[in-house]
């Protein structure tokens, strides 16, 4: 399922791709210069900055399908080792 993230198409936004819209938690620090001939692009990289604070994750845990059934699987082979050792039988 393929969500659109709403913010502009850029190299860094291709480079952020997988911690703006992904599973992941992201800080962005967004550096902007007091100066009056870097007006335009601090006002730029606060406007991006701004846009990707209103990107909303839904995180998803990835984790295999089956890791639930190994683990219970597993749990069950050590209590039937156990119980083997119990009544005198050595398991291999």
């Amino acid at each position: 399922k393929s969500v659109h993230v709403p913010y502009r198409d850029s190299k860094l936004t291709r480079m952020l791709q997988d911690s703006l819209g992904g599973n992941s938690r992201t800080l962005m620090i967004a550096c902007v210069s007091p100066a009056e001939s870097n007006t335009e692009e601090s006002v730029n990289t606060l406007k991006y900055a701004n846009r990707a604070r209103n990107i909303k994750n839904s995180p998803v845990i990835n984790r295999d399908p089956n890791s639930h059934l190994i683990a219970s699987l597993r749990k069950e082979i050590a209590h039937l080792r156990e119980a083997l050792r119990d009544h005198g039988i050595a398991p291999h």
